[in-house]
This record gives structure tokens, sequence and C-alpha cells, in this order.
């Protein structure tokens, strides 16, 4: 969990450098192109928590265990890929929005933020079952190593983006963070991994929504 941010900082990196090598193509090419890398660098993972989570929340009617059950269920409802289109939609639509702004290297900054956001939920939630992987994560976060990962997650922010554009983005951060997290606490009393993956998800997005709306 502490290498997450880490992990997004990677994939923004190699986001970037596909970037890079498409420049000379076609905006609309060069995003579609980015796309795809940024959902199959992650095997489609928190997509799949964005899916699970939609069905969720729309077919649990707001009973906390029902919600519990639809998001085990492997299979895809109505919801969810209405869901999912829409949401690839405005990724790419704020893609190429971005690949036009002479600040695309903020694209770097976007895996590694919503990541970051992940580890603060851990540090913050209490998993919502009884048991599974997010359960042992958050029980064995090492909170003082998690500060100190945040930290230097913040300051690399404010070093790549400077004050003006890192402030725009954490502000996106800690919004989405507050809401989403107020949402699981509310239905499931709780985080799962689905809402982990989904957190990334929309972190991401309106990251990315933040930026180009502020060029």
């Amino acid at each position: 969990v502490l290498f997450y941010p880490l992990i997004g900082l990677i994939i923004g990196l190699l986001l970037y450098g596909a970037e890079q090598l498409l420049a000379s193509t076609e905006v609309f090419f060069s995003a579609a192109i980015i796309l795809s890398l940024w959902v199959m660098i992650t095997g489609g993972l928190h997509l799949d928590g964005l899916a699970d989570s939609a069905d969720a929340w729309a077919g649990g009617l707001g009973d906390r265990q029902r919600s519990l059950d639809i998001m085990k269920d492997p299979r895809c409802g109505a919801i969810a890929v209405i869901v999912l289109i829409l949401y690839l939609l405005l990724k790419f639509v704020a893609l190429v929005s971005l690949l036009k702004m002479p600040q695309a290297d903020s694209l770097i900054l976007v895996p590694m933020c919503a990541r970051a956001g992940v580890v603060l939920l851990l540090m913050t939630t209490d998993y919502a079952r009884k048991d599974g992987l997010g359960r042992e994560m958050a029980e064995h976060m090492p909170i003082r190593s998690a500060i100190i990962v945040l930290l230097l997650s913040l300051i690399f922010l404010f070093f790549w983006a400077g004050p003006g554009q890192g402030l725009l983005v954490l502000a996106v951060l800690l919004s989405v963070y507050y809401l989403l997290r107020k949402m699981m606490l509310q239905r499931l009393g709780g985080m799962t991994g689905d809402t982990a993956g989904a957190l990334i998800e929309i972190t991401e997005l309106f990251i990315l929504l933040g930026l180009v709306m502020a060029y």
C-alpha cells in the first residue's frame, strides 16, 4: 500500500512517455492510444471496482448487505455498463483537451495523486467486510510510514506542478475523497476494495477535468 503513489507515478511517466512518442500524431489518435494504455497497465482492475460500485449503489436500494452482495457478484449490470461508457468517454475528452495544453506533462501527476487518495482512505476508514484483502491492508497499515509517503507525494506534487496547479489538484483530490468516503460510510459503514478502485478512477477523472477547466 505504501508504494501506491510510487506505482501511480510510474504509470504517469509511462503515459507521458507515450504522449511524447505520439506528439507528432493527431491528438484524438494520441488520446485513444494513451487511454487504452492506461486501462491495460492496470488490467482494468480499478474500472472493475467502479463498475461493481455503480451496480451496488443502483441495485442496493440503500441496503448495506444487499450492496455488499452485489459488489461480490461477478456479473455486470446495465448501470455498470452505462457508467463505464460515460466514464471512459469523459476521460477520453479530458485527455484530448489536456494534450492540447502546454502543461500536458501534468499527466504524470494524475495516477500518483489518485493512489495517494487510497492510502489516505485506508488510513482513515474501516473495512466494511469481516474479511478480505482490503481489511488486511487497512489493519496492517504502518501509519507513520503512510504519513511520510503522503508528505513526499505532496512535496512532489507542488515541485512538479507549482503552487497554483498544485493547490488545484490537491483541492480536487480532497473534495473527491471527502464526498466518496462520506457515501461509503453512509451506505456500507466503511470501504471495500471495489470502492477503493472507484475512488482511484473517479479521482483521476476529476483531476483531469479540473486541469482542463482551469486552463
